[in-house]
């Protein structure tokens, strides 16, 4: 079964009603004690990282999180907080991933924020990709992004400049855009993290 970490700062309806959609179990997580009960782990996300990582603290989850060994999935703002460092509210992370969470102002010359759909490419073998094409279109809302490294990157698109569209280091796994708002592929990719174990 599915734990959607709740602690609020989530997109939760949209992702619940997608997970509903496709005949996916789901419970909350409130509490550390919570997460044993689950199989996996979702952290959703959207808004602001610094003030996300602080609601993720005072929940008493951050540091359980980080000791998970099981399945989890950062959504939008949730992969942003598995890096080490926000330039959004120069705030530190959970630091699972030794990335940095960047702003696109003054580094493309596209609009700000990056919203709408756009072609993903993946790479390195990841699981959530399988049975998705290689460039397929997912749906983004972001003015921040994790840079591009070819170890930690388990997708990536372009947008002004090349970036992490997702991620991958051991058993945690982020995306950037919103696979609940992503039609056919989005759907795979929750199919797909609902069979990880």
């Amino acid at each position: 079964m599915t734990g959607i970490i709740n602690y609020g700062a989530g997109n939760i309806f949209s992702l619940t009603a997608a997970l509903e959609r496709l005949h996916i179990p789901y419970g909350m997580v409130n509490t550390q004690d919570e997460l044993a009960a689950y199989d996996r782990i979702v952290i959703p996300g959207v808004g602001h990282a610094g003030t996300a990582m602080r609601k993720l603290q005072a929940s008493g989850l951050a540091e359980p999180i980080r000791q998970l060994k099981k399945p989890v999935l950062g959504i939008c703002v949730g992969m942003q907080l598995l890096t080490s460092h926000s330039e959004e509210g120069n705030s530190p992370l959970l630091d699972i991933v030794p990335l940095k969470t960047l702003h696109f102002e003054n580094r493309i010359a596209e609009k700000v924020p990056h919203m709408g759909w756009n072609k993903v490419f993946h790479e390195n073998r990841c699981a959530l990709f399988a049975d998705i094409k290689k460039d397929a279109y997912f749906y983004f809302v972001h003015s921040y992004f994790i840079e591009y490294n070819a170890t930690f990157t388990a997708a990536f698109t372009e947008y002004g400049l090349k970036f992490s569209a997702s991620l991958q280091d051991r058993n945690f796994y982020g995306v950037q855009f919103h696979p609940e708002k992503s039609g056919e592929a989005g759907e795979q990719l929750l199919l797909n993290f609902s069979n990880l174990h």
